[in-house]
């Protein structure tokens, strides 16, 4: 039986690397993008490895909570997925808004994959056994943690509000395995390390992106930055296909994999109760779900 899953910002760099991993083990891979020309070439590249099923594109602004709701139904429409990996992710040096009117990296890493997890969790239990992969990053570890409004107090600082997205994003996935224990959907938090991509390519190295006090240190924090983000998609890319397809997982869940491709302990701010439901309280006035 064909067992499909869906990569979000799957066109390219670590996502397109999932993808290709996803194919390789027998998905059927569904990629989604923005830009269908990327879309075109993607599902290109994939069906050049001749993997079992061909691969697909679907067009989506995940920076929409609109398009991610028509996306959920469009998906809903194929019936239920094996695998879902929410690999979106945007970092944004000067502050700017969704076209909700939202802070843009609290509304593409954590708002968007809550939103369309949400919304395909019918179609996920209905197809357990699957998994649910949610990228993650060390960026959680200079994140604000307070959740009561979608921008903490403070300046804009995009690599510390970026951390803040992901932890709200890693609290929420961790909250979520626990809700789904003995349900048949696995859940688990993916960290590919870094990688030289789209999104570090242009924002690594404005020293806006950081707290004042960092920009102190700024060559040391670039030096940093840039051996972080300096390795190819395709190793970063492991720990999502590890996660997403990974015998030794099956029937396990609430797990970090990262970015040696192994389990890791899960931030401890991400693990707090109090936090999982401060993020669920603001998520859910955001982005409700309501029905597809």
């Amino acid at each position: 039986m064909k067992r499909t899953a869906v990569v979000t910002a799957g066109t390219a760099g670590i996502g397109l690397e999932t993808a290709l991993g996803l194919a390789a083990a027998g998905l059927a891979v569904t990629v989604v993008g923005r830009d269908r020309v990327r879309g075109a070439h993607a599902v290109e590249r994939i069906d050049a490895t001749a993997p079992a099923h061909p691969a697909r594109f679907l067009a989506a602004d995940l920076a929409s909570l609109d398009e991610v709701r028509a996306l959920a139904a469009r998906l809903g429409e194929d019936g239920p997925p094996a695998v879902l990996v929410n690999n979106v992710g945007a970092m944004f040096p000067r502050r700017q808004d969704s076209v909700d009117g939202i802070e843009a990296s609290f509304a593409v890493n954590h708002l968007s994959p809550y939103l369309l997890t949400e919304l395909l969790l019918p179609a996920l239990r209905a197809g357990a056994p699957s998994r649910i992969v949610n990228v993650t990053s060390a960026a959680v570890g200079v994140a604000r943690r307070t959740f009561e409004a979608v921008e903490p107090p403070g300046g804009y600082y995009g690599f510390h509000w970026y951390g803040r997205a992901k932890l709200a994003n890693l609290a929420y996935t961790l909250e979520l395995a626990r809700r789904l224990d003995g349900s048949g959907v696995s859940v688990f938090a993916a960290d590919p390390g870094g990688a030289a991509t789209d999104m570090t390519r242009g924002t690594m190295d404005d020293p806006r992106i950081v707290s004042p006090g960092l920009r102190l240190l700024w060559p040391l924090v670039r030096r940093r930055f840039e051996r972080s983000t300096s390795g190819p998609a395709s190793l970063a890319a492991r720990s999502s296909v590890h996660a997403a397809t990974a015998p030794s997982l099956t029937g396990r869940t609430g797990i970090v994999i990262g970015a040696g491709v192994e389990p890791v302990p899960p931030s401890r701010v991400a693990a707090d109760p109090r936090v999982a439901e401060a993020v669920r309280r603001l998520s859910e006035r955001l982005a409700p779900v309501g029905t597809v």
